[in-house]
């Protein structure tokens, strides 16, 4: 419970160089990720980022920094129901 007041304490921000180099603060957890898609849950709410070749390149957990490269070809904060809309409509496709 201490590490989540930790990192919530922290401010959330995105830094982004030349589409390629993405760091994001104030990062709680990452839920799923592969070379296409990032879902991230942050201090301001899930954050989902999508491209090409993406790879996690530094994951601190203590200070809630995540480092990732790529093509960046979207960053898109979600809303709370869409993320368990989304993790229906996965579990549906899973089960079909």
């Amino acid at each position: 419970m201490e590490k989540e007041n930790n990192i919530s304490s922290y401010n959330h921000s995105i830094s982004l160089l030349e589409r390629k180099n993405l760091v994001i603060t104030g990062v709680k957890k990452i839920d799923n990720f592969d070379n296409k898609e990032f879902l991230l849950e942050t201090i301001m709410g899930y954050l989902i980022v999508k491209g090409d070749g993406l790879e996690l390149v530094k994951l601190d957990t203590l200070a809630g920094n995540v480092t990732i490269k790529g093509l960046i070809n979207s960053i898109n904060y979600m809303e709370e129901n869409t993320k368990k809309n989304k993790d229906e409509s996965i579990l549906n496709r899973l089960f079909k």
